[in-house]
């Protein structure tokens, strides 16, 4: 959850934390007492971490210190910004290259299991803070991860590609909170594509050399996403669909941030296009913008406009597109930022709404932040505008409850009325039964005869 923090005791480990039997919860620093076995004590809970970068991949550390007892592990960089190092400000470790940017911690796809948080601290900050731990002073540190909250909206952005399984759900389900935000929040929706050239495939002769992977003569690619170059959808599809909702975005979005219809042709194109036989029909595709209101003729121009997809030239959005890759740093799809700040974990309504929320200065959070950030179902709360317990404290109005007292007094009306009618009919069955054993005696007498009663079974005789 943004916006929290985390303060303990920080140790500094002697090892890499690769291998969790090798972890020496009685190690590192700073140095501590010794118990009557003459070992130093072990590392004291609830405790922060501190372990080198290199060796194994950052989940291993992280998963292996969580499992030594940490609550929180900072992983201490061994390769300086270049930036940081050609100012004289920090020195990479010996046969370690300075890095452009700052590198990402990612999960390789195997921390589900960890629960604990993770920072990669700059090196010359790590430098000073492990002279001290080294040096034997105590030092206790603080994790926090907090959003940048810079004035009253928050700008968020989706990096993914249009066969991207993982963001599918995120766009089937965030357009009604994006509408809900408003003008308090802007999205941008980023397309990620492979610079040809640099992939190597533009020959030396200017030719396309990456198959059916790219468009504009091997300029701009994409991975195939079936993995099968002859059949299915190519890598080049998947560039001129990136196009063309960049150019549904530039028409129906970039000016309100919001762009319901970019949204509206996202899911109508999942519903009725995404699939082998369909992705790259221009049918299918211009079905999809019909029901979405897109005009597929403006969209087709903006795409010849950019430069097109054929032929070795050029195309100024696809372009755009690699230059905010780069400057970005995303490596990992889908990815989101929320005021330039990547949100780590997965995609799904609740974080990224969340995260939005807490993006906001004090004082300027939107009703709908307020009402529903913590509601257990977000995306009710904002359909109906209201939290489901809050609305049913608040439904026993005065006039709900005439109308219920009017519709009880109804029912024990009608209650009534079926019973009385109930009884006069039982009662109506028993004088006519009564009169029906007396009417042969009156038949008897007036014919002279005699009635007697029989000592043997009581009955009339």
């Amino acid at each position: 959850m943004y916006g929290g923090s985390l303060a303990q005791t920080l140790y500094y480990a002697s090892d890499t934390l690769c291998d969790y039997n090798s972890v020496d919860t009685r190690g590192g620093y700073p140095i501590r007492a010794k118990d009557d076995d003459g070992n130093m004590l072990p590392w004291q809970s609830p405790f922060i971490l501190m372990v080198d970068r290199g060796g194994c991949t950052f989940v291993q550390k992280v998963r292996n210190a969580q499992r030594a007892g940490a609550a929180g592990v900072i992983i201490a960089d061994n390769s300086c910004l270049c930036e940081a190092e050609r100012s004289g400000k920090c020195h990479s470790d010996p046969g370690r290259d300075c890095e452009e940017r700052e590198p990402i911690m990612a999960d390789d796809g195997s921390g589900s299991d960890i629960s604990i948080p993770s920072f990669l601290m700059f090196k010359e900050d790590a430098d000073t803070v492990k002279a001290e731990v080294e040096a034997n002073h105590p030092v206790r540190i603080e994790m926090s991860w907090q959003l940048p909250t810079p004035d009253d909206r928050v700008e968020y952005v989706l990096w993914a590609t249009p066969t991207d399984i993982i963001s599918q759900d995120f766009l089937k389900d965030f357009k009604e909170a994006a509408v809900a935000l408003g003008k308090r929040a802007y999205f941008t929706p980023e397309m990620y594509i492979y610079d040809g050239e640099r992939s190597g495939c533009i020959g030396i002769d200017g030719q396309d050399d990456c198959y059916n992977l790219c468009t504009n003569n091997g300029r701009y690619c994409a991975t195939d996403p079936d993995n099968d170059l002859d059949r299915g959808i190519s890598g080049a599809d998947v560039v001129r669909e990136s196009l063309r909702r960049m150019c549904i975005w530039k028409q129906y979005g970039e000016d309100d941030g919001v762009g319901v219809p970019w949204w509206d042709y996202v899911n109508e194109f999942m519903f009725r296009c995404n699939t082998e036989e369909f992705f790259s029909s221009k049918q299918c595709v211009e079905d999809a913008m019909s029901h979405a209101g897109v005009d597929a003729g403006n969209i087709d121009q903006c795409m010849a406009d950019s430069g097109g997809l054929e032929g070795d030239s050029p195309n100024n959005i696809l372009e755009t597109q690699l230059n905010d890759k780069d400057a970005s740093g995303v490596v990992i799809l889908p990815a989101m930022y929320v005021n330039k700040v990547s949100i780590r974990g997965s995609l799904e309504f609740p974080v990224i709404f969340r995260a939005i929320c807490a993006g906001y200065a004090s004082g300027t959070t939107p009703s709908v932040c307020a009402t529903c950030a913590s509601c257990p179902d977000q995306k009710s709360c904002i359909s109906n505008g209201f939290c489901g317990s809050k609305k049913i404290q608040e439904s026993v109005s005065t006039s709900h409850m005439v109308y219920a007292m009017m519709g009880l007094s109804v029912v024990f009306f009608l209650v009534s009325y079926i019973q009385h009618r109930r009884y006069q009919s039982q009662m109506q069955a028993q004088v006519k039964g009564i009169i029906a054993e007396y009417m042969p005696l009156e038949s008897d007498q007036a014919q002279g005869g005699t009635t007697a009663v029989s000592e043997e079974d009581g009955e009339f005789t």
